[in-house]
């Protein structure tokens, strides 16, 4: 099992660099941009994003986690996976579903040309930050967990 514990810490990793990236880099960069480009901006990532590569590195590596916190608990019981894996599913695929699809939902609702959508920006890019900031840390988390797990 350690080339598909090694493989769950690689797309965890991943998915915490990619997380990573974006709060440290491109939130920052977006946010400093006239609203309605930075609005703009966002709402085309938020459309980029969702196309199969992401999509199956983000919930592959959940998929993978759950698999092997299963086989842990009815085999070895090395609590370390299924902790990695209670904390991707939670710290990354829960707050992307409960919390940063909804803002990329409610951005994508908006007219960047609007007055009333640079303020709707500005505040939702603050806690779409602090949101991702999570997911970042929990897949980072549960990467160093599984990799811990391999040996």
């Amino acid at each position: 099992m350690t080339p598909a514990l090694a493989a769950a810490a690689l797309g965890s990793g991943l998915v915490a660099g990619c997380f990573a990236v974006f709060t440290l880099v491109v939130m920052p960069a977006l946010v400093t941009l006239p609203a309605p480009v930075g609005l703009a901006a966002m709402q085309s990532v938020n459309r980029t994003a969702v196309r199969p590569v992401f999509m199956t590195l983000l919930f592959g590596t959940a998929l993978l986690c759950l698999v092997l916190a299963a086989l842990e608990l009815a085999g070895d019981r090395r609590l370390l996976v299924p902790a990695a894996a209670a904390l991707y599913l939670a710290g990354v695929v829960g707050v992307t579903v409960l919390a940063n699809v909804p803002l990329n939902d409610a951005l994508a609702a908006l007219d960047a040309g609007d007055a009333g959508a640079g303020r709707t920006w500005a505040d939702a890019a603050g806690v779409w930050t602090r949101w991702n900031t999570v997911r970042s840390l929990a897949a980072l988390l549960s990467a160093t967990l599984l990799m811990n797990a391999a040996g």
